[in-house]
C-alpha cells in the first residue's frame, strides 16, 4: 500500500521529506517478552493533525463551489492518504480536527484500519448540529467542522478515563479529554507511588473570522483549563503531565497563546528547536484567506514548578484583548484612559463607563461577549483600592495586564506541607517535527494537498521530577 503511495506523483516531490518521519516509528521497542528493548530509550510520541473537511477542500480555484465532498474517490483516496501517514509513522497518541463524523463510510475506514493497528478510537461531533450543511444538490454534508477524533495505541496505554467537553456557549466547539495510563511503567525502580498517567485534550478552537471573537476562543480554553483544574482535583491526579493538542487557530503572537504560556504551557515544537516566545519562523496552515501561519500547537505542562491561579490568568488575558482593542482603534495608553472614562467630567472611571467602553468594543452586549459577572471581576481586579471608581494608577493595570494575585481559600489547605518535595512523573521534549518539512522554514509547498494544515509529531521521554507539595 505504501509503495503505491511512494509513487503517487502528487506527492512525488514531498516523499523525500515526509521519510523523515522515520525517526518516530517504533519509538518504544519492545522485546519478545513486552519489556522494552535496551536498544533504545522509552518515549511517547504524538501527533496532532487538522485533516480538512471535504466540505472545505476547493477542487476549482475558478469554481469555489466545487468541493472535495461531491467527489468519493477523491475525499476517499486522501483519507486512505492519510490513514497511511498515521499509521507509518505509529504514534502513541493521535488527535485529528475536522473529522468527517457524519459520513460512515469515512468513519468506519479510520476506525477499522486504526482499530486493526492496535488503536482505541474516540470521535466526537460539535454540538448544536454546527457545521451541517447541504450542498447545491440538497444532500447533507453532516457534522463537518471541528470533529475530533482520538487515537490511542493500546500497546503503549490503557485509558483509564474518557470526557467530553461540550462548548454550547462558546462557539458549539468541543474538546475531548482523555486520562491513560502507562501500559508498562516508563521509568525502571519506579517508586509504586508514582503515577505514571498523562491527561490528554484534543480540540479544535474557532477561527478568529474578526477581533470580536478573540473572548470566544479566550473563554473556550478557559472552559478547557477549568474542567482539567476540576478532573485533577476530584480525582488527585495535579502531579500528571498534561498534553493540549490540536488546531488552536490562533498563533504565538495571540492572546490564548500567551494565556496558556501562564499556565504553565510549553509549545513542543518551540521548546524542541530552542525559539523562543516572540519567535515566528515555521507556518503550519493556509487559510481560506490565503494566509499562512502557525496554529497547530500540542502543548506539554509538567507540574515542577508554581503556576497563577487561574483566574488571574483568565483576567491577565481579558485586560491583553481590552488593550488590543484599544490599540486597533489607534488609541494610546493616554488617549485610552479619556475614551474609558468618556464624558466624565473627573480623572477617574466609573464603573458605568467601563461597561461603557466595552460594549463600544464589541467585547459585551452580544452572545459570545464577556457576561455580567466577568466584567463585574474584572473591575474588582482593577479597582485595586475598592473605592468604585479606576484612577490613572489603577486603569495600568488594564493597560499592562496585570491583577492581585488573590489566593483562594482552598488553596490554603496544603500551606502545611510547604517546602515538602515529592518525585513526580513528567516529560522532557525529546523532537518535534513538522510535515511536509518546508513549513519549519515558514514556506507553504504548493505541490502538498494532504491538508491546508501541516502535520506535528512531537516525542517525549519520561523523566523524574522534584515538585514541592505545595505545588501538587
Amino acid at each position: 500500500m505504501l509503495a503505491s503511495f511512494f509513487k503517487d506523483p502528487e506527492f512525488a516531490n514531498v516523499d523525500s521529506s515526509e521519510n523523515e518521519s522515520i525517526p518516530f516509528r517504533g519509538t518504544i521497542l519492545r522485546t519478545k517478552s513486552g519489556k522494552f528493548s535496551s536498544v533504545s530509550e522509552p518515549c511517547v510520541s504524538c501527533t496532532t493533525f487538522n485533516i480538512l473537511a471535504p466540505i472545505y477542500k476547493r477542487l476549482d480555484q475558478q469554481n469555489q463551489n466545487v468541493r472535495e465532498s461531491d467527489f468519493r474517490a477523491f475525499w476517499l483516496a486522501r483519507n486512505e492518504r492519510i490513514v497511511d501517514w498515521l499509521l507509518y509513522e505509529s504514534s502513541s497518541i493521535i488527535c485529528l480536527q475536522e473529522f468527517w463524523v457524519g459520513n460512515e463510510e469515512l468513519v468506519q475506514m479510520y476506525e477499522q484500519r486504526l482499530g486493526a493497528s492496535g488503536y482505541d478510537t474516540f470521535k466526537l461531533a460539535r454540538t448544536n448540529n454546527r457545521g451541517d450543511a447541504t450542498n447545491a444538490g440538497g444532500r447533507r454534508w453532516g457534522y463537518l467542522l471541528g470533529c475530533l477524533l482520538t487515537a490511542i495505541h493500546k500497546e503503549y496505554f490503557r485509558v483509564l478515563n474518557y470526557r467530553e467537553l461540550l462548548f454550547n456557549d462558546f462557539g458549539d466547539r468541543v474538546a475531548q479529554l482523555l486520562h491513560v495510563q502507562s501500559v508498562i511503567p516508563f521509568l525502571r525502580n519506579n517508586d509504586d507511588g508514582m503515577q505514571q498517567e498523562i491527561l490528554i485534550v484534543n480540540t479544535h478552537l474557532l477561527f478568529p473570522h474578526d477581533s470580536s471573537l478573540s473572548i470566544v476562543r479566550l473563554h473556550q480554553v478557559y472552559k478547557i483549563l477549568q474542567y482539567l483544574e476540576t478532573y485533577q482535583r476530584e480525582n488527585k491526579l495535579s502531579q500528571v503531565p498534561v498534553m493540549l493538542c490540536g488546531d488552536w487557530n490562533g498563533s504565538k503572537r495571540g492572546h490564548v497563546y500567551k494565556f496558556l504560556r501562564s499556565q504553565g504551557f510549553v509549545s513542543s515544537y518551540d521548546i524542541a528547536h530552542e525559539y523562543t516566545d516572540s519567535d515566528h519562523k515555521w507556518v503550519s496552515h493556509r487559510n481560506h484567506r490565503g494566509n499562512i501561519c502557525g496554529v497547530d500547537f500540542i502543548w506539554l505542562r509538567n507540574h515542577n514548578k508554581s503556576i497563577k491561579p487561574l483566574k488571574i490568568s483568565w483576567a491577565e488575558a481579558a485586560f491583553g484583548i481590552i488593550k488590543y482593542q484599544l490599540q486597533k482603534a489607534s488609541l494610546n495608553e493616554k488617549d485610552a484612559f479619556d475614551f474609558l472614562r468618556a464624558d466624565n467630567n473627573g480623572n477617574y472611571i466609573t464603573y458605568s463607563d467601563f461597561c461603557d467602553a466595552l460594549k463600544q468594543l464589541k467585547l459585551t452586549s452580544l452572545s459570545h461577549g464577556l457576561s455580567f459577572q466577568e466584567m463585574k471581576d474584572l473591575w474588582v481586579q482593577a479597582d485595586v483600592d475598592g473605592n468604585g471608581v479606576l484612577d490613572y494608577d489603577e486603569f495600568k493595570r488594564i493597560w499592562y495586564c496585570t491583577c492581585s494575585e488573590h489566593i483562594d481559600e482552598d488553596s490554603n489547605s496544603e500551606d502545611s506541607n510547604e517546602g515538602i518535595t515529592k518525585e513526580a512523573f513528567g516529560f522532557a521534549v525529546k523532537n518535534a517535527i513538522l510535515f511536509p518539512r518546508e513549513v519549519e522554514k515558514g514556506i507553504w509547498p504548493e505541490n502538498y494537498h494532504l491538508s491546508d494544515h501541516a502535520r506535528l509529531t512531537a516525542l517525549f521521554s519520561p523523566v523524574r521530577l522534584r515538585c514541592s507539595q505545595k505545588s501538587l
